[in-house]
């Protein structure tokens, strides 16, 4: 606190300075206005005029002072200001005119009205124009400096191409030109709008649309692209990402595209330039989500969220707690992770958030009972889990232990102890599974049903695939083996994936915890699969090389578990999926599952994870019919992919080859 009144104190001087200015432009204004008002014939009136309105003066000036003042004209940044703080400018002299003219109506009405209305426009003008004024010297002389110390120090700037001719385009080139010249010199401008053509903003020339990208930065020497649309999104961004990468020119964004009103202008002071990542190669459509039906499960409730400092749990935190639950439970067995998101949301939320970090495991029913005992939440995400899938075809016992009976105790828990609802993140790998992870996923589904259908608890599932930047997934990988001269290894040339971001996974997961059809798969819509192939080719082309001329890219053959493509759904869900309020969200049909012979099998299951062995994957399959384990043990107990280094490049071809290799193993 005392550090704002010494920031406000600091910039009294300025602001003093601009309402004596102001006063002075006010009287200025008001003798133009006499000026005009009384010309030719009535030229003689002005001395009367400027006698009548003397003694008022000083009222007019307080006015107008106090109007500019409680309306914010000093809060302004001039060196930032557009089209709303003009327009902020000329709402309060309009204002501050209107009750001039009241106060003057209950007197004696001895004032003009005409010159105090063309008072009110020389007043716009000339305040308004003597602060762009002073921004635009202030802008000159900071680009004469900057040229001088280029010179001196024998630098050149970067010839820099921006595409979007709109507010966000303007804003780039004014941070290009006054604020850092290391930013680069913009020398062109492209712009869909062909109105634009040939025109230019601040100084800088229109010269094409997207597509003359190519043609002109081979003809303007470019050396670095801007991309300035905020509203650039979906297939259009990747779309115009891949062409200004087909250039080797350098690519960059402004920082903060979300910080635009609605017109496109910036709103962020700090917003600036910043390199590509990988999220914007896939980028999609922003989500449109129900916010008023998912505040109205986690405002005011107490949610835990399992996994919390895992990559899809923590974004679950980030997003959950913008809707001010009354406290928020981060459980995870790593502490380091969840206390980095502690002090992450602490720091941007403040230091009495509402927030609770509590060390623990899934497969510790006694700790789940404590921690549903002591804080009552009545709301589960559960994140945590063993994910990967090479290293869980090696361990299978951990990953049941952890997967299938770590949710079996945290749903008995909730169960037992209220739990309004409760939400289970799943995958496209417990679709047909090929691997230990995925099967035990399929059963955590089967594990939600049956509760849903037994408990008052509210149990739902919600299966995706796979999520940018998640720990462990393939595209960090590939930047680490870029980044170390390679090669980039690649399992199969064919291979596919899904991915989404992990900030769209996370507002799906709620928007499908809002709908709350208990026991429902929620299958999440992911767009249109990825060929790993041409994702790590662009990963290539984007860190500045070209694949397999200076960059290799070695293909490895399928891991234990592994299959060229996944699947959102069975065979069998594939004309059954039934459609919800939200039109990127879908539920599966429910199973049939014969709840005495299911719990029999998980006994049976129970009792072979003592020992890290093939009798836990054939117990696996006897529970999941569809999991088809591409795996085989070695005699060093290492574990390899049956089909490691197939051709397979379609479902029939790769379920017979599974076939035939159970047959030769058996």
């Amino acid at each position: 606190m005392k550090q704002d009144n010494k920031q406000i104190i600091r910039g009294l001087p300025r602001r003093l300075a601009l309402m004596a200015l102001d006063c002075m432009l006010i009287v200025l204004s008001y003798l133009i206005a006499i000026m005009l008002r009384f010309d030719g014939v009535d030229a003689y009136q002005r001395i009367g005029v400027i006698h009548t309105m003397t003694p008022w003066m000083p009222y007019i000036l307080l006015i107008y002072l106090l109007v500019f003042w409680f309306g914010g004209l000093y809060e302004i940044l001039w060196e930032y200001a557009g089209m709303r703080d003009l327009a902020r400018l000329t709402l309060l002299s309009g204002l501050a005119t209107g009750i001039i003219m009241l106060v003057d109506l209950m007197l004696d009405g001895v004032l003009y009205r005409t010159v105090l209305v063309l008072g009110a426009v020389f007043n716009v003008a000339f305040v308004g124009g003597i602060r762009l004024f002073w921004r635009l010297v202030r802008s000159l002389a900071l680009q004469a400096r900057n040229r001088q110390r280029d010179r001196r120090r024998g630098k050149h700037t970067v010839p820099l191409l921006i595409v979007g001719a709109g507010n966000a385009g303007a804003w780039a080139v004014n941070l290009c030109k006054n604020k850092n010249r290391s930013f680069g010199d913009p020398v062109v401008i492209v712009d869909d709008d062909l109105t634009k053509k040939n025109l230019r903003v601040q100084g800088v020339p229109v010269r094409g649309t997207i597509s003359d990208i190519p043609e002109l930065v081979r003809k303007y020497h470019i050396a670095e692209i801007v991309i300035a649309i905020p509203s650039l999104k979906g297939d259009r961004l990747s779309e115009v990402i891949n062409l200004c990468n087909s250039t080797h020119c350098r690519v960059r964004m402004l920082s903060d595209p979300q910080s635009v009103d609605e017109s496109g202008n910036p709103t962020s002071r700090g917003m600036g330039l910043r390199e590509l990542n990988t999220a914007d190669f896939l980028s999609r459509d922003e989500v449109q989500l129900n916010n008023a039906q998912i505040s109205e499960y986690l405002h005011d409730k107490v949610v835990l969220v399992t996994g919390g400092g895992g990559s899809i749990g923590s974004e679950l935190c980030r997003q959950i707690i913008r809707y001010r639950p009354r406290q928020l439970l981060i459980f995870d067995i790593y502490e380091n992770c969840a206390y980095e998101l502690e002090m992450e949301l602490r720091n941007k939320y403040g230091r009495d958030l509402p927030i609770v970090t509590l060390i623990g495991s899934i497969r510790d029913k006694r700790r789940l009972d404590e921690v549903f005992e002591t804080y009552h939440p009545s709301v589960v995400f559960h994140a945590a889990a063993h994910k990967h899938v090479p290293l869980m075809e090696v361990s299978p016992a951990e990953a049941v232990k952890n997967n299938v009976f770590g949710t079996k105790n945290l749903l008995t828990s909730a169960a037992e102890h209220g739990v309004e609802r409760f939400v289970q993140l799943s995958t496209d790998k417990a679709v047909n599974p090929t691997n230990v992870m995925g099967c035990t996923k399929r059963i955590c589904e089967m594990l939600i049903q049956t509760f849903a259908q037994n408990t008052t608890m509210k149990c739902m599932a919600v299966r995706f695939g796979n999520v940018l930047g998640s720990h462990g997934s393939v595209i960090p990988l590939f930047e680490e083996q870029i980044k170390q001269g390679g090669p980039v290894t690649i399992t199969h040339p064919d291979i596919v994936r899904y991915f989404m971001t992990i900030t769209e996974a996370a507002q799906l997961v709620l928007q499908a915890g809002a709908l709350a059809k208990s026991g429902s798969i929620y299958v999440l819509d992911m767009g249109k699969p990825v060929r790993i192939m041409d994702l790590a080719m662009r990963l290539i082309r984007f860190y500045g090389y070209e694949p397999n001329v200076d960059m290799e890219i070695k293909i490895t053959g399928l891991r234990p578990g592994e299959k060229l493509y996944e699947e959102l759904m069975l065979d069998s869900e594939q004309d059954k999926m039934i459609k919800t309020a939200h039109d990127k969200i879908f539920i599966a049909p429910p199973m049939q599952i014969n709840l005495a012979e299911f719990y029999t099998e998980l006994q049976q299951l129970q009792q072979h994870v003592d020992k890290n062995d093939e009798g836990v994957v054939e117990q696996l399959q006897k529970i999941v019919h569809s999991y088809h384990p591409n795996r085989r043990l070695n005699k060093d107990h290492t574990v390899s992919a049956a089909n490691g280094n197939t051709g397979v490049l379609d479902k029939a071809e790769v379920a017979k080859a599974l076939a035939e290799t159970r047959n030769n193993t058996d």
